[in-house]
């Protein structure tokens, strides 16, 4: 009975698998099928390297990828440069310093965060950020890239402090206790040991917060200002990918250039994520390879 057992867990979690692996199959094809059709009608380079998204204009409209590429790494960069060195250090803190029951409360709060709908986030970017933005800086509108940033770093800190908690905690103890016999503080510790021999897991996690800031919609939809221009300032409002796509295929018609230009952004997002994960499982893996 127990081998019976065992081996439908076995095919059961094949099939899962496999159903998985075949989902994601099709969704690229999908995107591939359609999103390459755009260039039946617009050059290739023009849609890489153009510097203007206008599909509604008169006369010739402009599909160019430049506007919504950089809004979306811009963002996204800039979310990063606040998230990692809070996450990381946030981390450190959670897997050295704190002990017991008080440890895994904090945790799971940090971890039930990860689970709050995007549009309240996006609520609190535009009735709380923006305004403050705007009184700061003495600008017009606290909308553009860097509230966008800011939304998207408080998206991104769960995922990093989980991951990059998991792999401090991986170090095996022994690291610790032959600091200390040296004469190294606990901090130092912290610091100069366990930190380094963590780093293909820090690694990971920054990854995986790239790949939940790329990702993220609703949020950057309501804070970013959505002009589909290259911001060259902190203050400018900006576009990303998941924006333009969720702004504008509710309305566009069906089998045009501008249907099939939106495909071509959601399969350069799609490719995007894919190699961030990819990256991020290979770090994970190197990882556990050190330690086990």
């Amino acid at each position: 009975m127990r081998k019976n057992a065992e081996f439908l867990a076995k095919v059961i979690f094949l099939v899962l698998a496999v159903s998985s692996s075949l989902v994601l199959v099709g969704i690229l094809l999908l995107l591939a099928v359609y999103g390459l059709r755009t260039f039946g009608e617009v050059k290739f380079t023009d849609f890489l390297f153009g510097k203007v998204w206008n599909p509604d204009a008169y006369g010739e409209p402009q599909y160019g990828l430049i506007p919504n590429l950089w809004g979306t790494f811009l963002t996204t960069i800039i979310a990063l440069l606040i998230a990692l060195p809070t996450g990381i250090l946030s981390a450190l803190f959670l897997s050295e310093r704190l002990k017991g029951s008080l440890r895994m409360t904090i945790k799971t709060i940090i971890e039930l965060f990860a689970g709050f709908p995007s549009v309240v986030i996006g609520f609190f970017g535009l009735t709380l950020v923006a305004p403050l933005i705007s009184r700061l800086f003495n600008v017009p509108s606290g909308l553009g890239v860097l509230n966008a940033g800011i939304i998207l770093a408080l998206m991104s800190l769960p995922t990093i402090i989980t991951i990059s908690d998991d792999a401090l905690r991986i170090v095996p103890e022994a690291f610790r206790e032959a600091s200390y016999a040296l004469g190294a503080s606990k901090w130092q510790t912290s610091i100069k040991v366990v930190l380094p021999a963590a780093k293909s897991g820090i690694i990971a996690a920054g990854l995986l917060g790239f790949g939940r800031a790329v990702g993220e919609t609703m949020a950057v939809l309501m804070v970013a200002g959505n002009a589909p221009i290259i911001a060259r300032s902190l203050f400018d409002p900006t576009r990303t990918i998941t924006s333009t796509i969720a702004i504008e295929l509710g309305e566009v018609a069906q089998n045009t250039t501008h249907f099939f230009a939106l495909f071509t952004l959601g399969l350069i997002l799609f490719l995007i994520s894919l190699v961030v994960n990819l990256l991020a499982e290979s770090a994970l893996k190197k990882e556990r390879k050190v330690f086990l």
